[in-house]
């Protein structure tokens, strides 16, 4: 039955150290760091001093084989920083949409706190960047890089490839059967999505004379957004929701690895190490999920403090002890009462036997009602702190929400100096005007505007271009004209040649005229023989080089003649006036600019003014991404207070109740007084009971069912909830508190750097 007090341990743990962590981060994402550096400052004065001999293994190296140095719990393995230098570690785990590992991005702040002029700083980050101001670094003999810090704070980011001291994964159902995110895109039914953490990063230590292995405490925070257009009848296991009017915000909560620390039955307390959404939904999609790993949990906590809770444990072993005794008097009585009914010889003996119970009965209620204003005392502790951390609510709320607005401000002014006319960000907005912006910078939208750009200077152009086209056309229009009348004028001259030719050749052989010559031949009077050796010998005069310069000479001479160029000037006009040489005009104007086109399309400066703009487009995402992440840490923070205002309401009822106990029990306390200086006039007065006895015998059995009713229904759960090893838990507490304070970076730091880190995991949307 110590399941109830465990409980009620565990739920003050996550209360009040996730309040730490919270604060923590909250603090930490300030403009100024100021807070962040109080909190640190408060821890190193509570640090003790490390231990000689202390080991530590990092399982997020090596997985789950761990060097199993038997460290104790109180060795810390934490020193003091002297250099006045500690490092803040935030590790962007950029991962697919089932939780596996794409990029680690690792982001450090160096807090120079004492404005030394240079900081050393040893890390196994890859392409480092300063990312807030130009100072630099060099690398030293130690492999360390040491910033020119001239008495600023370092920031800067770089990649890592490593194991991750804590694993994400997320897996998907629907309608009961395993599916995978790419093909559940568009289903409709119901789903569930599970996110599991496994615990990785753990070390072995010394409890009780024993080899514990202790796994660094992690809290996981999941936040997802669920559209109410797409999810309906929303559940959540181990989380919170919370709905805005259009989306169904849930806030999911684990603890991985804290179930094995604490060596808890689950069946006494099941510590969450998943989370699981459930819903109705139609054609499925869902935005990219954040979860915050952060291991800050245990390590501000003081073990001390739950003396109360061993009070607590030592008022619950009395009412064990008196609400035995309580049922051992009401069963005592009933024996006596019914041995007296059936035996009336035996009456003495019987009335001692009901004197011995009620004496029992009395000094039981007695216990218990001590017992109860233990209890009360408890109770009222418990209420009065749960009231102290409510009263926080506000000034945490305000704080994180002064941290957003800082954060947008910011946001606004780089949006500003990078050209951007957007409206002012503001918490309600953010989302949906960096989301234009993001569209408006789409590398598909700005090919889009500067092609639009690139074809109205290029139509800016159209007439010069299809005059130049025209003239084009026309010197080949002419050519073409050219050609076709040099054809007929050179058929014409060649014509009146071989006519010359051939009346100098028939007057040579034949002594007679061409006409008398072609007269003889149509009335058949010349051999075909000699018309052969005519035909022949025109040809060859024909062909001789002096008559061939001649027909050239003849063409060319008519070719200048003033009709013959007229006339090609009027062939060529009327050409250049008809529809198809138009055509070809606007054809070929058309296919110039569409040339022009793609050729400034493709010079350098359009491409500069697309990879400009896609460059922009990555940084306005990154921007996002980065409120995003902090936006689901502001919602689960206000879901986280109203948790925290809850716990009080309830400890204030608790509290009540107890009080209605301590009320009960000192009317018990009473009533069994009277009961047992009624028993004793009874053994007095035994003859006078002769009649009553079967009364007396019916209202010990309601007496004794009364009783154990009330053992089993509300005493007996009030005494298993603290039955058990409070000792041995508290010492694994502060074993988890010892091994959480060491884990302080995941990209590496030196020995004497104190620091802290948190885990930021987002998963690809489904779409």
């Amino acid at each position: 039955m110590k399941k109830f007090s465990t409980k009620i341990i565990a739920l003050c743990l996550c209360v009040l150290l996730a309040a730490g962590v919270i604060a923590t981060n909250a603090f930490a994402l300030g403009p100024d760091g100021k807070e962040a550096k109080k909190q640190e400052e408060a821890v190193k004065q509570n640090e003790p001093e490390k231990q000689d001999g202390s080991e530590t293994m990092a399982a997020g190296d090596t997985g789950e084989s761990g060097d199993e140095t038997g460290v104790s719990s109180d060795e810390t393995g934490v020193s003091g920083d002297d250099t006045g230098v500690s490092k803040d570690e935030t590790v962007y785990v950029l991962a697919g949409a089932d939780g596996s590992v794409q990029k680690i991005i690792v982001s450090d702040w160096l807090k120079n706190s004492l404005g030394n002029a240079a900081v050393s700083d040893q890390s196994e980050l890859t392409d480092v960047e300063n990312v807030e101001g130009d100072e630099t670094y060099t690398m030293n003999g130690d492999n360390m890089r040491v910033w020119n810090a001239q008495g600023n704070d370092i920031y800067y980011q770089g990649n890592i490839k490593k194991d991750l001291p804590v694993d994400l994964s997320v897996s998907y159902m629907l309608d009961g059967k395993p599916i995978s995110a790419d093909d559940l895109v568009g289903k409709s039914g119901r789903v569930t999505i599970r996110f599991d953490y496994q615990d990785k990063q753990y070390e072995t230590v010394e409890i009780n004379g024993k080899q514990e292995k202790i796994y660094v405490p992690f809290t996981m925070l999941t936040g997802v957004f669920l559209d109410d257009d797409v999810f309906a009848n929303v559940e959540v296991t181990n989380g919170k929701l919370i709905n805005d009017g259009g989306r169904t915000v849930v806030i999911g909560i684990a603890f991985p690895g804290l179930q094995e620390n604490l060596a808890l039955s689950k069946d006494k307390l099941e510590i969450p190490d998943y989370v699981e959404i459930t819903a109705d939904v139609s054609n499925f999609r869902l935005d990219m999920t954040m979860t915050l790993a952060a291991n800050g949990l245990f390590s501000e906590f003081d073990a001390d403090g739950f003396d109360s809770i061993s009070e607590l444990d030592a008022s619950m072993d009395q009412l064990t002890s008196a609400m035995d005794q309580l049922l051992d008097g009401s069963s005592q009585l009933y024996d006596g009462i019914a041995a007296l009914l059936e035996k009336s010889e035996e009456l003495t003996e019987g009335i001692d036997q009901l004197a011995v119970g009620s004496e029992s009965l009395k000094k039981g209620a007695e216990s218990l009602d001590a017992g109860a204003a233990e209890l009360g005392a408890g109770a009222a502790r418990l209420s009065e702190g749960l009231n102290t951390l409510a009263s926080n609510n506000g000034s945490l709320n305000g704080g994180a929400g002064q941290v957003f607005n800082t954060l947008l401000s910011m946001a606004n002014t780089q949006l500003a100096a990078a050209g951007l006319d957007v409206p002012t960000l503001t918490i309600e907005n953010y989302a949906q005007v960096l989301t234009n912006v993001i569209a408006s910078l789409d590398e598909n939208a700005v090919y889009g505007q500067a092609q639009s750009q690139v074809a109205a200077a290029v139509e800016a152009q159209r007439g010069t271009i299809e005059q130049q086209v025209a003239a084009v056309v026309q010197e080949q229009v002419i050519a073409q004209v050219t050609a076709a009348v040099k054809e007929e004028v050179a058929t014409q001259v060649t014509q009146t040649v071989r006519s010359t030719v051939a009346e100098q050749v028939i007057q040579s052989v034949l002594q007679m005229d061409k006409a008398s010559y072609d007269a003889a031949v149509s009335a058949g009077q010349v051999d075909a023989k000699i018309q052969g050796e005519i035909d022949t010998a025109i040809e060859q005069q024909m062909q001789s080089e002096q008559m061939l310069q001649q027909i050239q000479a003849g063409i060319e001479g008519q070719m200048a003649t003033q009709p013959i160029q007229e006339a090609i000037a009027a062939n060529v006009n009327e050409q250049m006036q008809s529809e198809a040489i138009n055509q070809t005009i606007a054809q070929q104007t058309e296919q110039q600019i569409q040339k022009a086109c793609s050729e400034q399309m493709a010079s350098e400066a359009v491409q500069a003014q697309l990879t400009a703009a896609a460059q922009g487009a990555k940084s306005v995402i990154q921007l996002k991404s980065s409120l995003d992440s902090y936006n689901a840490f502001y919602l689960g923070l206000q879901s986280y207070t109203a948790g925290v205002a809850d716990a009080a309401a309830g400890a204030g009822t608790l509290k009540t109740g107890t009080d209605d106990l301590k009320t009960g029990a000192s009317q018990l306390t009473a009533g069994a007084s009277q009961l047992s200086d009624g028993i004793l006039t009874l053994k007095n007065g035994t003859p006078a009971l002769a009649d009553g006895i079967t009364q007396l015998r019916d209202g010990s059995m309601q007496l004794s069912d009364g009783l154990k009713e009330f053992n089993e229904e509300g005493i007996q759960k009030l005494v298993d909830a603290v039955d058990g090893d409070l000792d041995g838990l508290l010492n694994r507490l502060r074993a988890t508190k010892e091994v959480s304070r060491r884990y302080k970076n995941f990209a590496g730091a030196s020995e004497d750097m104190d620091g802290q880190v948190k885990f930021i995991y987002r998963t690809d949307a489904i779409e």
